[in-house]
């Protein structure tokens, strides 16, 4: 099925019977953290890595006054390691890390993590730990661990807690807005889409503006 195709069921989705998929699965955030943190995975300490749109970027830039470099990196993902670093060309932005590979907006205190941009995060945190199972929109990392109807659920501790219908809503009415975002995004990318060749050391990230490097000015500009 084309991206197209699954923007029209992106579109057709029902907020009303993701939150009663959303109320089944059960969530409460306990302030954990760790969907902001680095990682242990197969291949060792893996970098948080959280997809986030052009224009998510630019709306953290004004409500933190950071550099470009400061909110996004290039997602690793189809990025090799050169001489000189990482280099080649990749399709998504990722939320900056810390030294540490922790979300640059995350901290914690006596254990309680908390979102120092809550107001401002991207969609792909504000649905976390769900996401919806089509073709073409993205999982946060790990796989499902539960999916009713359309509505997938990702590993957190907050899964299986009781939910009251709001925030069951909200939470759905993201979780469609994220589909549809995710999806208009792809189709953009592939329209746009012309190879950079990039030379040795070099990185291109293609998003739905175009080419660009990765302090987000624009390769043709």
């Amino acid at each position: 099925m084309s991206f197209e195709d699954e923007l029209v069921r992106a579109r057709d989705l029902d907020v009303e019977v993701l939150a009663d998929a959303i109320e089944e699965i059960g969530f409460e955030c306990t302030r954990c953290g760790a969907c902001c943190k680095a990682a242990t995975g197969p291949d060792g300490h893996e970098e948080h890595t959280a997809t986030v749109f052009p224009d998510e970027i630019r709306e953290l830039q004004d409500a933190t006054e950071y550099d470009h470099r400061d909110v996004a990196r290039p997602m690793p993902y189809g990025l090799s390691e050169g001489e000189d670093g990482l280099e080649g060309e990749t399709f998504e932005w990722a939320l900056e890390t810390s030294d540490c590979g922790d979300c640059t907006f995350y901290a914690e205190e006596d254990g309680v993590g908390a979102c120092t941009v809550h107001e401002d995060r991207p969609l792909i945190c504000r649905t976390y730990p769900f996401s919806v199972a089509l073709d073409g929109s993205s999982q946060p990392m790990g796989a499902a661990v539960d999916q009713v109807g359309d509505v997938r659920a990702h590993e957190c501790e907050g899964l299986g807690r009781d939910i009251d219908r709001e925030h069951a809503e909200e939470l759905a009415g993201a979780l469609k807005e994220r589909a549809i975002r995710e999806l208009e995004e792809a189709i953009a990318v592939s329209e746009r889409y012309e190879s950079a060749n990039p030379d040795s050391g070099e990185v291109v990230v293609h998003d739905s503006e175009g080419a660009k490097r990765p302090d987000g000015t624009p390769i043709d500009g």
